[in-house]
């Protein structure tokens, strides 16, 4: 029973010892040990084997146990002594909580106190100070009242003053009075419930309108609306009577400007009547002539009488232009056939020039249509007058050289006045775009003779091609004429002159450059009775001469000038049209036609070149290939195509020296029309020998060197070729090559031999595949199990999207559709 309860007993001790990991790693971070009886995984059975590893070491059992019992015994007074350590501690512990609270309720009982005498301290402040604030609000409301009372007696005695110098129209003395009468007012506005302040008022406003009244009168009474000016000038009165016109009602101000502007001008609507000849647009100076001279007079005998503020001479400028836009639109519908373009531009001219004299005359503050503008906030200018001060022939000269974008001086500030009397003109602009219409007809109609006259341009080997100077003509002219009628006008007259434009650059483009290139029997890539017959009788496809080659370059060199030049014409009129109508100007059809232009020189550069290799293909399809017996040099036939490419290529890159990017689409298209026909050729040299298949591989890799050195061949400097030309050459040479060494290759065992051409040539077409055979001579019989194992081992294509590009390579080939013409090419031989 006591062995059982001494188990249940350390049970429970273990159980209540088992501390988690957290705290026991805690425990041996503070107290750390080496002992193995502190370690948690403690095992009694190892570390009794530990002490006794063996039966030998059982003789000092004794020592071993006296030593744990001496350990446990101190084990024992430690714990002892904390025990007893922790009772004394709960004692202090409460006896400083206890001491806490007691200091807590003293600090509380003194902040009450503090709070108590702080409230006292406040009412007894209050109370001292209330008789000052009394003191404080009594000595505000006398102020206000002595203040009111002050202003009451200025605005009695200045209202009687008032009343008693307007009927003597003492103006001068008024001016100040009301002034101050009026400040003075506006401190009683919210007195107004008083019947006396509000008679004041009242009175004050009777005044105001009596001098308003006055004034007018005394105004029609100097400058009377019949008659003559009166005479001895302006008086002092009348100044003075301004100066209160500035204080009264704005609409007493604009009745006087209204009234005396009307009776400066009336003499100018006598001078220049309809039925008078000064009045028609050939002499238009004298309109202008004549009011500034009455500003010159104005300023000698009115210019003290009217304040500086009201600006009255700009204003009686402004009416002049209001007033003589009227008169010239009427007389212009009613003359409209009389309106000449000399006559037009001259009005037009003399006007934009009297426009510009305002602007610099006047800064435009009193224009108030809207449309014109304050200098203060200068809008984005479209005004080409004003736009920079470079001349006339520098801007040819930026024309010439297609540079319409050069850089621009710092604008001048915009004509406030600009349109103000030339709008009259806009709706009969279309006389001017009429001659322009006529004027560019002829000078196209120039252009093309003289092109006959003087032939085409000469060989150009140094400088490029060079680019035919009528291009440069066309655009000073359109330059001259976009300035001008800018000047004319931004709204709709620019789009009809941006039609007539657009009209002449497609003649230019193809009466003087798509009309002058050189005509080929086959240009447009069809079958003729000619070419058939030459083709017949054995004769060469006629080559272009050297001065032939020039002049597509030419051409070619010139349509690239027009293309660039016509997008900088259209951003220029884009810039000079007002922005609501920029959407309306689009040269864009204008530019895919010189782009065509450029398309069909290159096209027939290629043409050349090509058919000039024709012969030698043919050669090379029509030799015995069967009977070659040892590999030589380079074959005759490679050798002719050669010389060909060096006879054309340098010329043309030497005039296609100022446009590069175009010479080397010329060499891209080149070597996409070569190759393939290359190829096909290829395909018609039958049966081959295995030397005439080494001999075919050496000619293909001589004419692969030549082609990939086609853009610098001939040229003292060696440039690298565009990598685009030369991915185009590697890659159909490459295929040649390919096709060659299929043939050299065994047809025995059959397997290997279809498995290494779908290796080299992945092409899974039967058609091609049979042109091979055919070129190794196989029988018909030998063909046929060949083909159906090549149809065995073809790849399975594959699923989804793949599946269609597979099926693609089972389509006609170009050489495919080739063939198929060349047999229909033979067919109408035979006809004929």
């Amino acid at each position: 029973m006591m062995e059982e309860e001494e188990l249940e007993f350390v049970e429970e001790l273990e159980a209540v010892l088992q501390l988690t990991p957290d705290v026991q790693l805690a425990i041996e971070q503070v107290f750390p040990s080496q002992d193995p009886l502190d370690r948690a995984d403690f095992n009694a059975v190892e570390y009794i084997n530990t002490l006794f590893p063996t039966e030998q070491s059982l003789a000092n059992i004794d020592e071993v146990v006296n030593k744990i019992r001496l350990k446990i015994r101190r084990l024992d007074d430690n714990i002892r002594t904390v025990v007893r350590g922790q009772t004394n501690v709960g004692q202090d512990g409460r006896q400083a909580l206890e001491e806490a609270q007691k200091a807590i309720q003293q600090l509380f009982g003194k902040i009450k106190d503090i709070k108590d005498k702080a409230e006292k301290s406040e009412q007894m402040v209050k109370e001292i100070t209330r008789d000052i604030k009394q003191l404080d609000h009594a000595k505000r409301h006398l102020t206000t009242s002595i203040t009111t009372l002050n202003h009451l007696h200025m605005l009695a005695g200045g209202v009687d003053s008032l009343e008693a110098m307007t009927r003597r129209r003492q103006y001068g003395e008024v001016a100040n009075l009301l002034q101050g009468v009026m400040n003075v007012l506006e401190h009683f506005h919210k007195y107004m419930g008083i019947p006396q302040i509000r008679q004041l008022s009242e009175r004050v406003k009777a005044a105001q309108t009596e001098l308003g009244q006055q004034i007018l009168a005394d105004f029609e009474e100097a400058f009377p609306s019949q008659g003559t000016k009166r005479p001895g000038g302006p008086s002092n009165v009348l100044r003075d009577a301004c100066l209160i016109a500035n204080i009264l009602d704005p609409r007493i101000k604009q009745e006087i400007i209204k009234k005396f502007i009307k009776q400066h001008l009336s003499e100018y609507l006598v001078l220049f009547q309809e039925n008078q000849d000064v009045a028609w647009l050939d002499k238009i100076d004298r309109r202008y002539a004549w009011i500034k001279r009455q500003l010159v007079d104005y300023e000698e005998k009115f210019g003290r009488m009217f304040p500086r503020e009201w600006y009255m001479t700009e204003r009686i400028a402004v009416e002049f232009c209001h007033v003589t836009r009227t008169e010239l639109a009427k007389i212009m519908r009613t003359r409209a056939k009389e309106i000449e373009v000399k006559l037009l531009l001259f009005a037009i001219q003399r006007t934009t020039n009297f426009e510009g004299f305002l602007a610099k005359r006047f800064s435009g503050c009193t224009l108030t249509d809207g449309a014109l503008k304050k200098l203060e906030s200068p809008p984005p200018s479209t005004n080409p007058f004003l736009e920079d001060e470079s001349t006339p022939e520098m801007e040819e000269l930026a024309m010439e050289k297609g540079d319409l974008d050069q850089p621009k001086k710092p604008k001048a500030p915009d004509n406030p006045f600009h349109g103000i009397v030339s709008k009259s003109f806009e709706p009969h602009l279309y006389v001017y775009i009429e001659s322009q219409d006529k004027n560019l007809g002829e000078l196209i109609d120039r252009f093309v003779a003289d092109f006959k006259a003087q032939g085409p341009p000469k060989p150009n080997t140094d400088e490029g091609g060079a680019v035919l100077p009528s291009c440069a003509d066309l655009f000073v002219y359109y330059k001259k004429c976009m300035v001008q009628c800018s000047q004319l006008s931004t709204g709709e007259p620019m789009i009809a002159l941006t039609t007539i434009f657009q009209k002449y650059l497609r003649e230019y483009a193809w009466k003087i450059l798509s009309g002058n290139l050189p005509k080929t029997t086959s240009s447009s890539g069809g079958l003729t009775i000619s070419s058939l017959l030459k083709e017949k009788e054995g004769s060469e496809a006629a080559k272009f001469t050297l001065e032939e080659l020039c002049l597509i370059c030419s051409i070619l060199s010139t349509a690239e000038y027009c293309l660039a030049t016509t997008q900088q014409l259209e951003e220029k009129l884009k810039e000079k049209v007002d922005v609501s109508l920029t959407e309306r100007i689009n040269l864009t059809g204008e530019m895919d036609t010189f782009s065509t232009v450029i398309s069909n020189s290159i096209q027939l550069l290629v043409q050349d070149l090509d058919a000039a290799c024709d012969p030698a293909l043919t050669a090379m399809s029509k030799m015995q290939w069967q009977n070659v017996e040892h590999v030589g040099d380079q074959s005759p036939y490679v050798t002719s195509v050669i010389l060909h490419i060096k006879q054309n290529v340098p010329i043309i890159r030497d005039n296609l020296a100022s446009t590069r990017k175009y010479f080397t689409q010329f060499c891209i298209k080149f070597a996409n029309s070569f190759i393939p026909k290359f190829i096909t050729h290829l395909f018609k040299c039958k049966p081959i020998s295995m030397v005439g298949a080494e001999q075919l591989l050496l000619d293909t890799h001589s004419l692969k060197m030549v082609l990939l050195d086609l853009p610098s061949i001939g040229s003292q400097v060696v440039r690298k070729a565009p990598a685009s030309y030369t991915k185009i050459v590697v890659k159909g040479m490459t295929r040649a090559e390919m096709i060659l060494k299929v043939v050299m290759a065994p047809h025995e065992p059959s397997v290997v031999f279809v498995d290494n051409y779908i290796k080299l040539l992945t092409d899974c077409s039967t058609e091609t595949f049979q042109k091979i055979l055919d070129m190794k001579g196989l029988k018909r019989s030998e063909q046929s199990s060949m083909l159906e194992l090549f149809r065995q081992r073809l790849p399975t294509p594959p699923a989804g999207p793949e599946a269609s590009s597979s099926l693609s390579l089972l389509a006609p080939t170009p050489e495919q559709e080739s063939s198929r013409i060349r047999k229909l090419e033979k067919l109408i031989k035979k006809r004929l």
